[in-house]
């Protein structure tokens, strides 16, 4: 197994933050390859019309080439800094890739991998990033956008509920349940089946990173420019990515008004006005008028964290909705 070895300072600074590159590597790959990588069918088959265009251009034969079974290219896929990571900021820590990490990391594909002669055109011209950092922001654009909010609000939720289970309980806690093959264990966190091998976080801390995409497996990182991160499929990803956003049922819109109906469902776990607004469409002065009914009613409750004020379904909103 491996194990990363946890001091006092890496308890202090352990985090979490989300990537939305990653997330649309792994999407790309699970469009290109026979096997769908735990992204359902249905999704595949709603983006393929939109992906074709793209996998028709060579630069994305060079996108592919720096994917390997295991790993991939590390300067277009950034390491992320927050939980506020946008795709803006990938592309810009892309454009700002030293050119010789860029040019080594190429290298080192093109000497493993068999690539067409258009692809390798693009990897070895002068203009490669460029080249990259355009199609790459053309395929944020035609698959991933449009789903990116609430798929944002889902990892945020991730991070509200481990969060809660930190102040509970300790960092046992929060990592039970990350992944069957994370836990906690005599002062690190072992991932089972990764080799046999320590990693220490030499005061760094370990970063989190709730995914989409990478369910049901895990991902992790161990070498530079990465810190130390473990990428780990989202609380109720595999609901959502089967089964859609949620619904409000037809009793129950007709009842309280669909938009209320409709936050009510989405508030199973806690979000913000901010959050609900994005992820649903609806304009966040709405989202507060319902929110501040919901509230009166007893439907919902709030509480501060941070900055922000978070809404929860109160159990009776918990026996509407069921």
């Amino acid at each position: 197994m491996l194990r990363f070895v946890v001091g006092a300072e890496d308890l202090l600074r352990t985090r979490f933050a989300l990537s939305p590159m990653f997330e649309l590597h792994h999407l790309i790959c699970a469009l290109a390859s026979r096997h769908r990588q735990g992204v359902p069918e249905a999704w595949l088959a709603r983006l393929r019309p939109r992906f074709a265009p793209l996998r028709a251009d060579p630069v994305m034969d060079a996108v592919l080439a720096l994917h390997g079974p295991r790993s991939g290219a590390t300067f277009f896929s950034p390491p992320p800094r927050a939980l506020g990571q946008t795709i803006d900021d990938d592309l810009a820590a892309l454009w700002a890739a030293p050119p010789a990490a860029v040019r080594a990391e190429i290298d080192f594909y093109l000497r493993r991998r068999d690539i067409t002669d258009a692809a390798r055109a693009v990897l070895t011209g002068p203009d490669v990033v460029e080249r990259l950092a355009g199609l790459l922001s053309r395929a944020w654009a035609e698959l991933l956008a449009d789903d990116w909010p609430r798929l944002r609000l889902l990892c945020e939720r991730d991070v509200v509920h481990r969060v809660g289970e930190l102040g509970r309980d300790g960092w046992a806690a929060a990592l039970a349940g990350l992944h069957p093959k994370v836990r906690w264990r005599d002062g690190a966190v072992e991932v089972l089946g990764r080799g046999r091998r320590e990693v220490g976080l030499d005061g760094a801390g370990l970063l989190l990173v709730p995914s989409v995409f990478v369910w049901p497996k895990l991902a992790l990182y161990t070498d530079e420019p990465w810190p130390k991160a473990i990428v780990y499929p989202a609380r109720g990803v595999g609901t959502l990515l089967e089964h859609g956003p949620p619904e409000a049922p037809a009793s129950l819109a007709a009842l309280l008004g669909r938009s209320r109906a409709l936050l009510l469902v989405t508030l199973a776990d806690p979000a913000s006005t901010s959050q609900l607004a994005q992820a649903l469409g609806m304009a966040t002065g709405a989202v507060g008028d319902h929110l501040a009914v919901l509230h009166r009613a007893r439907l919902v409750q709030r509480a501060r964290s941070g900055r922000s004020v978070l809404y929860h379904r109160t159990p009776l909103g918990d026996a509407l909705v069921g």
